[in-house]
């Protein structure tokens, strides 16, 4: 049902984001009292834990770290010069379309008044083209049509040599159709098909890609696919996009730990569960720092190498196929982030995010103190900046140390006043945790629900059916894993909200020239 037909209230500006109603049942649990642990503190987990605790299910959380958050989490550290500021994995954007993460934010800040939005999101190449979405419409096909037509990417002679009876289906996702056509196609492969000229292919296409921390040649074309549905050709939403005010912990989580203790949830950092296993009378038996202790349920919320250690020492979890299909996964090449306070100031004009092509392996710079308050008072106070680094799909084997200078290099090619400047302190984190979804990868991805009743996943490694993707897919996994519980126990579930799971212009399959049922097969 779409959102013009749906009743409640609409999550943003696109008139035809889809409702999901939730499952109907009573409020909230009554009689029989309902215990539920829910694994890992990321963005699933607390959705995960923020659903049933709502409903009156009593929730543990456990979570390894010292933090909540996961991947979009954050510590505090102190600098040279003593000031104590918080560190995190990086920059991550709040898109306009993230209905389910902006509905579990709005739990403790209903007008969203902790995030503010960029005035842009521009795209940089090394040689010198630059494309921008600040001025480009938000509704589809507008979007396209108007990004083609303002970026200095996009040259008449390319165009003529572009492949369109291969783009046409970009008009048309369908979900999940969109993977039975695509996901045994690279995202490279695909583009080539389209012929897109090269400057584009960079800034268009590659540069989102990426953001899936994969190489274009190992990622699913259809996740590619997918990402330029939800972000750009299927979303009225817009490009733009909304950051913290302030560090994660404090702008974020800190308050939806605070919402989650008000409603009875028991929240236990720096624990990591040992193992799962069912009891003879149906339930969960969770051991955590040697301590045990049994639930109705569980919810395994876990990064890809954490659910493969915890399933594997599970032994007696889901059965032969599903733990086989669990220890497949696969996590992305590494990625770094390497976050610099420098004695000066960047020119005044940077933005606040930068994506970047063309300069090695930096694939975007942010310029921490244009948007968050702990960045900005340490740059007043020292008169310097707070700039970050990313550099994603780096090579397995790399070294560390080497690819932070290149990193440092290309600020200087992509900054130059900051070529002189002196770093007054760093810090680097090397990661590689983060979800692959590889070619012909899709079937075998685990869904929300496992072969155990009680047994749920969550995470954005989990496959959900539905046109969402990285923090969002976190988001959304968490509620559909409570919704599943709270439906087996008669509660009524949470509504939820998607963009829209088909392309604006609905072609008839008859419509496709011959050829295009699948990149580079016969129709």
């Amino acid at each position: 049902m779409t959102g013009t037909a749906a009743r409640g209230r609409r999550p943003g500006r696109d008139r035809q984001a889809v409702l999901l109603p939730p499952p109907p049942g009573a409020p909230a649990v009554s009689g029989t009292p309902r215990s539920t642990a829910v694994v890992g503190g990321g963005i699933a987990g607390l959705a995960a834990a923020t659903a049933l605790a709502e409903r009156g299910v009593d929730v543990t959380l456990h979570e390894r770290e010292a933090h909540l958050g996961g991947r979009v989490g954050g510590w505090t550290t102190r600098l040279r010069d003593g000031s104590t500021v918080t560190m995190s994995r990086g920059f991550h954007a709040f898109f306009r379309q993230y209905y389910n993460l902006r509905g579990l934010l709005r739990r403790t800040d209903p007008h969203l008044s902790r995030l503010t939005g960029l005035p842009d999101y521009p795209l940089r190449h090394s040689q010198g083209l630059y494309d921008s979405f600040r001025r480009i419409p938000r509704t589809p096909p507008l979007s396209a049509l108007g990004f083609v037509a303002l970026s200095p990417s996009f040259r008449s002679r390319d165009l003529l040599r572009m492949n369109p009876a291969a783009a046409l289906p970009l008009l048309d996702v369908r979900v999940p159709e969109v993977y039975a056509r695509y996901d045994d196609v690279s995202a490279h492969d695909f583009l080539d098909t389209l012929r897109f000229p090269q400057a584009a292919r960079h800034l268009a296409f590659e540069v989102f890609s990426r953001s899936f921390f994969a190489d274009p040649r190992h990622l699913s074309a259809a996740e590619m696919v997918l990402m330029f549905h939800i972000y750009f050709l299927g979303s009225a939403e817009g490009l733009l996009f909304d950051v913290p005010r302030e560090p994660f912990p404090a702008g974020l989580w800190d308050p939806l730990g605070a919402y989650l203790g008000r409603h009875g949830t028991t929240i236990r950092t720096c624990t990591e569960v040992e193992t799962v296993s069912r009891t003879p009378k149906g339930a969960f038996s969770v051991v955590a720092d040697g301590r045990e202790t049994e639930y109705d349920a569980v919810v395994l919320a876990l990064d890809t190498a954490g659910l493969r250690s915890l399933v594997a020492r599970s032994t007696d979890l889901g059965d032969a196929e599903w733990r086989e299909r669990v220890a497949r996964l696969r996590t992305a090449p590494p990625f770094l982030v390497s976050r610099l306070w420098l004695d000066r100031p960047v020119a005044p004009d940077r933005p606040g995010f930068l994506g970047t092509a063309g300069y090695g392996s930096l694939d975007n710079v942010s310029v921490l103190e244009r948007w968050e308050g702990e960045a900005a008072r340490w740059a007043v106070r020292s008169g310097g900046s707070v700039v970050e680094l990313h550099g994603y799909a780096l090579p397995e084997h790399a070294d560390q140390a080497v690819e932070v200078k290149h990193l440092i290099e290309q600020l200087a090619h992509a900054y130059p006043e900051t070529r002189d400047a002196r770093v007054l302190d760093a810090r680097h984190e090397w990661r590689q945790d983060c979800p692959l979804f590889p070619v012909g990868g899709y079937g075998d991805r685990p869904g929300v629900r496992t072969p155990d009743p009680g047994l749920v996943l969550a995470g954005d490694l989990v496959r959900t059916d539905l046109p969402v993707a990285l923090m969002e897919r976190a988001a959304t996994s968490g509620f559909l894993a409570a919704n599943v519980l709270l439906r087996d126990w008669g509660v009524r579930g949470h509504p939820l909200w998607t963009v829209p799971n088909h392309g604006r212009l609905r072609l008839r399959r008859a419509e496709y020239p011959k050829g295009v049922s699948r990149v580079g097969r016969p129709g």
